[in-house]
């Protein structure tokens, strides 16, 4: 095994110039996530001269057999943390032989709405709160549960410190540097309400940045997880009955929102999300419903509020941005197996562009 743990550490740039660049893509479930690698000549920055790729689309449920290819183009790059030295992950999204975006692709109609003049002059700020919870990998029950039986209830938990409290810190703090080293803008970690369960935060990014953050973040996490042999989960409510589900919190600002005034513009924001309350919630992840019960920190889905400080609301404004009368607010709504690209450029368009009749 040292053998092994010796080449795989190996540091290429000592022998050659090239490099190793593993292309990333969302796969047909939108959940699922693929990846596959390729040998460059040299180290690259700018993802615009990476090559084009493609792979077979009728094995990721996104191209039929007869027609199976799906060209990759390169959008972002990433230090990989997996293979070191001069190697890099790349986020990619998908697109037909004639260059058209295949219906699984939700980060092409993103970057055109973060793309327009409007939104470009706001600089929309995200933060991004990913929640995840752990599985035991035979039984998929949560780590630190006991096998077909439940822990104490919740209380203890939250940011707990304990080998009774706290289960999986080694891969979240694993995951934690490696998303660091990546260059991912992660800005914190904590256990969750759940045991078994943990969050980390992407942001502030701007515009399509945060859904390529978030995305390459949750590459990072499952790789983690399959070294450690755990379970990853996204599922909005793993567990059923009196456990927190897990969600995806998204805060949010403008330009206007964050300058003197801001908080005129955040309420008039909230009152737009208000009104498209229904297509928010259609976009906002599978599962939610199971989720979003007006139990555990959520409002129901059915029902649109906000408020101060209020974790039982669909929108919270924060204490810091009432006093200040600008800032931020979170959308609380988004589950944990949300599209970054779409919430993120969903709340923008709403916000920024949609103009109520």
């Amino acid at each position: 095994m040292s053998l092994l743990s010796d080449l795989v550490n190996m540091n290429l740039s000592d022998s050659t110039d090239k490099i190793i660049a593993e292309y990333i893509w969302v796969g047909g479930s939108g959940m699922d996530m693929r990846s596959k690698a390729r040998t460059l000549s040299g180290p690259v920055s700018d993802p615009h001269k990476l090559p084009k790729w493609n792979y077979d689309g009728s094995s990721t449920g996104q191209a039929p057999g007869e027609d199976s290819e799906v060209i990759l183009y390169p959008q972002a790059i990433f230090r990989d943390p997996f293979r070191r030295g001069n190697n890099i992950l790349v986020v990619c999204d998908t697109y037909t032989p004639q260059g058209d975006p295949i219906p699984t692709n939700k980060r092409y109609n993103a970057a055109k709405i973060f793309s327009h003049p409007a939104v470009v002059k706001e600089e929309p700020w995200y933060g991004l709160e990913q929640e995840y919870t752990l599985l035991q990998k035979d039984v998929h029950w949560p780590l630190g549960w006991p096998i077909g039986g439940f822990p104490g209830p919740q209380g203890p938990y939250y940011c707990g410190v304990g080998v009774d409290k706290s289960f999986g810190r080694d891969i979240v703090d694993a995951h934690y540097k490696a998303c660091l080293y990546a260059g991912v803008n992660i800005s914190g970690i904590n256990g969750e309400v759940m045991p078994g369960q943990w969050e980390f935060q992407v942001g502030p990014s701007v515009g399509i940045s945060a859904g390529d953050e978030l995305w390459i973040a949750r590459y990072i996490l499952e790789r983690i997880t399959e070294v450690a042999g755990v379970v990853l989960s996204f599922d909005p409510k793993p567990i059923p009955g009196d456990w927190n589900g897990a969600g995806a919190h998204t805060n949010y600002s403008t330009k206007s929102m964050r300058n003197e005034g801001g908080l005129k513009v955040i309420k008039e924001a909230i009152g737009k999300l208000q009104l498209r309350h229904k297509e928010h919630i259609s976009a906002y992840g599978e599962g939610n419903e199971r989720r979003l019960t007006g139990r555990h920190e959520t409002a129901d889905i059915n029902t649109f509020t906000w408020g101060v400080a209020n974790r039982g609301a669909s929108i919270r404004v924060g204490r810091d941005t009432e006093k200040a009368g600008k800032g931020y607010f979170e959308d609380r709504r988004p589950a944990s197996n949300m599209d970054p690209y779409v919430v993120t450029s969903m709340i923008a368009e709403t916000t920024i562009l949609w103009k109520p009749t």
